[in-house]
């Protein structure tokens, strides 16, 4: 697999080093392993379903995520950013997974909120549990329960979730698995779960990304892991880095879509993560080619110096936070959507800018490294178009093989200097 170019070299950085003899003193500290940002929910009249019920009462909601990187204790963040009212939550607790919605025997640990069991969500505010001791591995799966004894409109998601998730009637909190029977249901949305954070030292350090649908997976297999982040966790984990997701799919970078514009989440997505020292950004194909689509029949197409100006706003956030910024080009799109209401996603127009965009990119030094994504995802013999193999189908999102294709495709060397890799966290209930 031929690796990613890193432009200029001169600009790799020792922003993931740590001395030995710093890390065995460092204090124990908290690092973001998974995340999962949220989303207002969209009225029904929206082009897409948002695939969630308009009311919990009484509700359990089961969900499973992967981490990234392990360790001795977690924690969990809840989300009621887009709620206009206090969210009850009435019991919590995470465990092992299994298979399906299945707990692993031994690993179910209840969690409290500031010591109680039970606890309220303030409008617009996440909430934070204690810590349980749950020793996980790296790339453990998890499975994390929340009850909801009230009445609790759904007003904060996250709508492409890859995953099943379970909404089952009553506390089942402390259940071994949700059994299927009236009045369960499923969806592959995420509901009020937001972040899952694990116990490191010091020395633990964090990769974000802030993409689109390409980020957030929208055709990676259901419940495998198959995202390019999830591979490039994988890559990761040994070196003790942890890889966060903040892709949010008809994410834009300056326009609001299914979810607020990259700038304005920026800090919550991804500067107020502990522990994430570097962001790689993928964002711009939807700024480019909703306008005139269904999703946005009367919007204005930016500019290129409206784009490269938001990037720029990006950089400076970010630096002012001491973070470190890598961009990677667009992936070709020539053809995408066919036989949808977004058949007209692609234009020869709108290609033009995107290729304008990535050779500013390319070449306008503001970034502290560049992926080329579009150079490793193109076909040779027709460059607009994704290389066959890496196409889902639907001509704009890779697949399973693409996205592991763009997460091999990175040195790592880009990411961090100068750390060594440290043996596999391994889980030990107790």
């Amino acid at each position: 697999m031929q690796r990613l170019s890193i432009f200029p070299a001169a600009l790799l950085s020792l922003a993931f080093s740590t001395s030995p003899v710093q890390a065995a003193n460092a204090a124990p500290t908290w690092l973001a392993s998974w995340t999962a940002s949220p989303q207002a929910v969209w009225s029904s009249g929206f082009l897409l379903p948002s695939n969630v019920p308009a009311m919990l009462h009484g509700h359990t909601v089961r969900q499973v995520a992967r981490l990234s990187v392990g360790g001795p204790r977690v924690r969990i963040v809840l989300s009621n950013a887009y709620g206009k009212a206090p969210l009850r939550i009435g019991a919590a607790t995470v465990a092992l997974a299994a298979s399906g919605s299945s707990i692993q025997p031994g690993s179910l640990r209840t969690l409290t909120f500031s010591g109680q069991p039970a606890a309220s969500v303030a409008p617009g505010a996440p909430l934070v549990s204690d810590p349980v001791e749950l020793s996980v591995p790296d790339l453990a799966r998890l499975t994390v329960s929340i009850h909801l004894p009230q009445a609790s409109p759904v007003s904060t998601f996250h709508w492409d979730g890859r995953e099943t998730a379970w909404i089952a009637p009553h506390d089942q909190t402390q259940a071994a698995r949700i059994n299927e029977g009236p009045g369960v249901q499923a969806t592959t949305a995420r509901l009020l779960l937001t972040a899952i954070q694990v116990e490191a030292t010091a020395a633990g350090q964090a990769v974000a990304i802030l993409g689109d649908s390409i980020t957030d997976g929208a055709s990676a297999s259901l419940g495998m892991d198959a995202r390019w982040p999830d591979f490039l966790a994988e890559r990761l984990a040994p070196h003790g880095v942890a890889v966060v997701n903040a892709g949010i799919s008809g994410g834009r970078l300056l326009s609001d879509g299914m979810g607020d514009n990259a700038l304005a989440r920026f800090e919550r997505d991804v500067l107020a993560q502990p522990g994430v020292r570097t962001v790689i950004v993928l964002l711009g194909i939807n700024d480019i080619s909703w306008p005139g689509t269904a999703f946005a029949p009367r919007e204005k197409r930016p500019t290129l110096e409206e784009l490269t100006n938001g990037y720029a706003q990006l950089v400076a956030q970010a630096r002012s936070r001491g973070v470190r910024v890598i961009a990677a080009t667009l992936t070709p799109f020539a053809g995408a959507l066919p036989g949808t209401p977004l058949s007209n996603y692609y234009q020869l127009d709108k290609d033009a800018l995107r290729q304008q965009l990535n050779a500013w990119i390319r070449a306008s030094g503001l970034f502290d490294a560049v992926l080329d994504f579009d150079a490793l995802a193109r076909d040779p013999a027709h460059p607009p178009r994704l290389l066959p193999d890496y196409d889902s189908g639907d001509h704009l999102h890779p697949g399973d093989a693409g996205n592991r294709a763009l997460a091999e495709g990175i040195d790592l060397s880009l990411l961090f200097t100068n750390q060594s890799p440290r043996p596999a966290y391994k889980a030990v209930l107790r």
